[in-house]
C-alpha cells in the first residue's frame, strides 16, 4: 500500500483486496441497460466481475493485461468516496494524503521525481482518469458507481488520453429504462482531536420515463469531514497587530500573544457537495445515448499540516498567520453515443466540456521573507496571496471496436483535446503602503495574470490475433501531436508607487495608484511522437494464465505558467522565467511486464503476481525560476522503476476469507541531474544540489504489506454479520530525490482498521473504526527545512508536514432497492 488518507480506509476490509485480483470475489452486478453497443452495461456473471478496460468484456482473472477492479458493494462497504481511498487497495498506486485543500497527486509505480508538496493540484498527471468513456480532470466522489478499474502501465493505444503510467476508470451505473431504483447511505462519525462530529449523506434514484426508451439517473451527496488542525497564531488586525512579538524562534510572552493573535480550531474541515445526472436515450435496440451533467464543490479553511514544532506548536497545529480557505468547484457536461454497426463494429463516441474553478488564499509572508526584500522591517509585516484559477477543457474521442468475431479483433480511434487555463495571482501586504508612505491603499505588492492553451490530437489502435484457444498476441500504436501557448503579464505596483512618489524616472514600472502597468510576454511549444505496445498471453488452463507486455508511454510537454523575463533584466525585483525556463518537452517510458494469474483448490486460493521494469527518459522535473523562485517544470535525466506486486487470497471455509498483498518498488535515477534541487543557503541565497545515478525517487515506499480477514456469521432469514480486520504497513518514503537538498526520510508506519456490519435484505448497518490506534504519522512534506530560518529577527514558518488523519469511529446505514 502507499501513503494515503486513512480516514477513508476500511469500514470493512471485506472483499476489497480480494476484488483487486479475484474473479471469485463477492461482487454486485453492475446496473446497466443491457442495450447492445454499450460496453459499460455488461453485467457480472455469478461471482465474477466483468471488466472492460481492455475494450473487451472479460473477468479480472481472464484479462491479459494488468487490470484490477473494485465493485460498488465494496466501495460502499469500505467507505471509499473518492480516488484517495483507492490507493490503499491498489498495489502500485501511491497518493500522499495532503487533505481536502488540494486535489492531490496520484503516483503509479513510483513514476515521480518531484519533491512531495502540500499543495498538489494534479492537472498534468502521468495517468488518465475516465468517467465512463469521458476523460475526467476532476476529483469526483464515488456515488452510484458500478466499479472502479485500474490499469497499470501505458494505455495510450487503447485510450484517447495519453498515459505514462496507467489509467483509472470510474464505471457509472447507467440509466435503466426498465426498472425504478433508489438507494442511499447515511454515515455519522467522531474524529479524534476534533470537537465536531462528521456526517455524510448520499443517494441515487433511477426513474424510467418511457419504458425501454428513456430513463433519468441522478446521484447526489453531501459530505462533512470535521477538521483536526488548529491555527493558533492568526493575526488579529493585519497591518497593525504584530505577528511575532518576540524575536527569532520566540513568539513572545503570553500577554503579547493574546494582544496580537487569536486561535481557530479544526480549520481543515471539508464540506463537499456533489451530484451526477444522466439522461439515457435508447431510440433503437442498436443505439444508446447518454447526456451527463456532474458538479462538485469542495470547501475548507486550512491545510492538513503542522509547522514541525516551530514556536512549540503541537502535532495538530498550523503556525500560519492567516486562515487558508479554498473553494474548488467543478462542472462536467458530456454526451456519449454507443452504436452497434451490425457485425462490423461497435462505435463509441464521447464528447465533453468541463470547467474547474479554484479560489484560494495562502499565507505568503514566508515567501517574501525567503526572497529577502526587507519587508520584514515593517513591524506588522504579513502577506497573503489571493489565487483564482480556472481550467476549461473540451475533448472528444471516437472509437471503433470490431464485432465481426473470428481470430482477429481490433480497436481504432481518434482523440482531440483543447485546454485553456487562466491563473490570477495577487500578493497583498496589509499596512505596507503606510509604512512606506506611498499612495497604494490596496497594498498590492505583486500581481500576475497567466493564460495558457494546450491542444492535442491523436490516433490510436490495437489489433489482436487469437492463434489458438490458449495463445493470443496484440500489437498497437499511437501517433500524437500537441501544441502549447502562453500569454502573461506581471506587475509590481508597490515598487512602482515607491518610485513614482520618490521622484524616480517615469517608466513602465512607475505608475501612480490605481494604475497597474503590466509587463506582458508570451511563449509557445509543440511536439509530436509515436508510442507502441506489444502483448502476448498463454492460458495453460482455465485456472492459470501468463501474460507479457512491452509498451511505450508518454506525457505531453507544455509551457510553464510563469511570465517571461524582460531582458536585459531591469534593476530591482524580478519575478519571471528566463528563456530556458519557459517550456518543457514530453517524457517517455518503456514498460516491460510479466504477470501470472492463478486460481487453485477450486477457487479457495487465488494468486496474482506482476513483475515489471520501467525505463523513464527525459523526466519532467519540478524546479524553480532563478528570479522569484516560481514553480516550473523542466526535463532532465533518466530513471528506472522496477518491482513486483503480489496479491493472495485464501478461503479456508465459506465463512472465512484471508487476504494479503505485498509490493516491492525500486525506483531510482540512472543518470546524474545537475542542480536539480533548490534550497536556501545560510546567506539566504538560492543554492542547488545535484542528484546522482542511484538516488531513490520520492513519494513511494519500497515495501508495502497489507493483511486482512473477513469472517461471516450466518443469521436468521438469510441475514449475516460480517467481522473485518485489516492491518497495513507503509514503508519509509523520501521527500526529495535521494534525500538531497534538505530532503527527508518520512518514517514507516502501520495502521489498523476494523468493522462490524449487519447485512439484511436491502439494508446494511455498519460500525467502523479507521486508524484504530490513533497513529500519528507524517505523510508528506511542504518545502524543506532550509526554509526554517530567521530574517531580521523574524522566523520563517514555511516548512510544514502533512499528517495522517487520526482515528475515526462511526456508524453507517445503507439501503438499496
Amino acid at each position: 500500500m502507499r501513503i494515503v488518507g486513512y480516514n477513508r480506509l476500511l469500514l470493512s476490509s471485506a472483499s476489497a483486496l480480494t476484488l483487486l485480483f479475484s474473479s471469485q470475489a463477492q461482487a454486485q452486478e453492475a446496473s446497466g441497460t443491457g442495450k447492445p453497443g454499450d460496453e459499460l452495461a455488461e453485467k457480472a456473471d455469478g461471482d465474477t466481475i466483468v471488466v472492460t478496460g481492455s475494450r473487451r468484456n472479460s473477468t479480472v482473472q481472464d484479462s491479459t493485461i494488468n487490470i484490477q477492479a473494485i465493485s460498488s458493494d465494496d466501495l460502499d462497504a469500505l467507505g471509499i468516496h473518492d480516488i484517495r481511498g483507492m490507493a490503499a487497495f491498489t498495489p502500485g498506486m501511491a497518493m500522499p494524503d495532503t487533505g481536502s485543500r488540494s486535489s492531490g497527486q496520484v503516483i503509479l509505480r513510483g513514476l515521480n521525481a518531484d519533491s512531495l508538496r502540500s499543495d498538489a493540484v494534479d492537472f498534468n498527471s502521468s495517468l488518465a482518469i475516465y468517467l465512463g468513456e469521458t476523460p475526467l480532470y476532476q476529483d469526483l466522489k464515488f456515488i452510484d458507481i458500478a466499479r472502479v478499474e485500474t490499469l497499470l502501465g501505458p494505455q495510450g493505444t487503447l485510450y484517447g488520453q495519453g498515459t505514462l503510467a496507467g489509467a483509472i476508470r470510474y464505471i457509472p451505473n447507467r440509466p435503466n429504462p426498465g426498472k425504478f431504483e433508489v438507494g442511499g447511505r447515511v454515515t455519522v462519525n467522531k474524529l479524534a482531536h476534533s470537537k465536531d462530529a462528521g456526517y455524510n449523506a448520499e443517494g441515487f434514484i433511477n426513474i424510467p420515463i418511457v419504458s425501454d426508451r428513456i430513463a433519468l439517473r441522478s446521484a447526489v451527496g453531501y459530505y462533512y469531514d470535521p477538521g483536526f488542525i488548529d491555527y493558533p497564531y492568526l493575526v488579529k488586525n493585519p497591518g497593525v497587530s504584530d505577528p511575532q512579538p518576540g524575536t527569532g524562534f520566540n513568539l513572545g510572552t503570553p500577554q503579547q500573544i493574546s494582544d496580537n493573535l487569536f486561535r481557530v480550531e479544526d480549520a481543515n474541515f471539508a464540506r463537499v457537495f456533489t451530484t451526477r445526472n444522466t439522461l439515457g436515450l435508447y431510440p433503437a435496440d442498436w443505439l444508446s445515448i447518454y447526456a451527463t451533467y456532474a458538479h462538485q464543490e469542495t470547501k475548507t479553511d486550512g491545510q492538513q499540516a503542522n509547522g514541525a514544532g516551530i514556536f512549540g506548536s503541537g502535532q495538530y497545529e498550523a503556525p500560519w498567520r492567516y486562515l487558508e480557505p479554498s473553494d474548488r468547484s467543478s462542472d462536467l457536461y458530456s454526451v456519449e453515443v454507443n452504436a452497434d454497426l451490425g457485425d462490423f463494429a461497435k462505435l463509441v463516441s464521447a464528447t465533453a466540456w468541463s470547467q474547474q474553478d479554484i479560489v484560494s488564499r495562502l499565507d505568503a509572508t514566508d515567501v517574501l521573507l525567503d526572497l529577502n526584500f526587507d519587508y520584514e522591517l515593517f513591524p506588522a509585516f504579513t502577506a497573503y496571496s489571493d489565487i483564482e484559477r480556472r481550467r476549461e477543457q473540451f475533448n472528444t474521442e471516437l472509437r471503433l471496436v470490431s464485432a465481426h468475431g473470428g481470430p482477429i479483433s481490433w480497436v481504432v480511434g481518434g482523440f482531440y483535446n483543447n485546454t485553456r487555463e487562466t491563473r490570477d495571482y495577487k500578493e497583498i501586504l496589509p499596512g505596507i503602503s503606510g509604512f512606506y508612505n506611498v499612495n497604494r491603499p490596496d497594498n498590492l505588492e505583486f500581481i500576475s495574470v497567466i493564460k495558457t492553451r494546450d491542444r492535442e490530437t491523436a490516433v490510436f489502435g490495437e489489433i489482436s490475433a487469437q492463434l489458438n484457444q490458449a495463445f493470443q498476441i496484440t500489437v498497437g500504436g499511437r501517433y500524437y501531436d500537441y501544441s502549447s501557448s502562453l500569454d502573461s503579464g506581471t506587475a509590481t505596483p508597490l515598487l512602482a508607487a515607491i518610485r513614482f512618489q520618490r521622484g524616480g524616472p517615469i517608466s513602465s514600472r512607475s505608475y501612480p495608484y490605481p494604475d497597474i502597468q503590466f509587463r506582458s510576454a508570451g511563449g509557445s511549444a509543440k511536439s509530436n511522437g509515436f508510442v507502441w505496445k506489444a502483448n502476448a498471453s498463454y492460458k495453460f488452463s482455465s485456472d492459470l494464465l501468463v501474460y507479457a507486455t512491452v509498451s511505450k508511454g508518454y506525457r505531453i510537454g507544455g509551457v510553464n505558467r510563469v511570465a517571461p523575463c524582460v531582458l536585459p533584466l531591469p534593476p530591482g525585483q524580478n519575478v519571471c522565467g528566463l528563456p530556458n525556463e519557459l517550456s518543457f518537452g514530453p517524457d517517455t517510458v518503456i514498460n516491460k511486464e510479466i504477470g501470472i494469474r492463478a486460481t487453485l483448490a477450486d477457487g479457495k486460493i487465488v494468486s496474482n503476481l506482476a513483475i515489471y521494469h520501467v525505463d523513464w527518459d527525459k523526466i519532467q522535473l519540478a524546479s524553480l525560476t532563478a528570479n522569484g523562485s516560481l514553480g516550473i517544470t523542466v526535463n532532465g535525466g533518466k530513471a528506472v522503476s522496477q518491482g513486483l506486486e503480489w496479491i493472495l487470497m485464501v478461503k479456508p471455509s465459506d465463512r472465512l476469507v484471508i487476504r494479503g498483498s505485498y509490493s516491492y518498488l525500486d525506483a531510482h535515477l540512472t543518470q546524474d541531474v545537475r542542480s536539480l534541487l533548490q534550497f536556501r543557503d545560510t546567506n539566504g541565497s538560492p543554492a542547488y544540489a545535484d542528484a546522482f545515478a542511484g538516488d531513490r525517487l520520492p513519494g513511494s515506499p519500497k515495501h508495502s504489506v497489507a493483511i486482512g480477514a473477513t469472517y461471516t456469521v450466518p443469521m436468521a432469514r438469510d441475514n449475516s454479520l460480517e467481522l473485518n480486520w485489516t492491518t497495513q504497513f507503509v514503508g519509509n518514503v523520501l521527500s526529495r530525490v535521494g534525500g538531497r537538498g534538505f530532503g527527508e526520510e518520512i518514517p514507516a508506519y502501520s495502521v489498523s482498521q476494523a468493522s462490524i456490519a449487519y447485512v439484511t435484505g436491502d439494508w446494511r448497518l455498519s460500525l467502523f473504526a479507521t486508524n484504530l490506534f490513533d497513529k500519528y504519522a507524517v505523510t508528506s512534506i511542504g518545502r524543506d527545512r532550509s526554509r526554517t530560518f530567521i530574517n531580521d529577527g523574524v522566523a520563517s514558518r514555511w516548512f510544514s508536514q502533512n499528517v495522517l488523519t487520526p482515528r475515526k469511529v462511526g456508524f453507517s446505514v445503507g439501503y438499496r432497492y
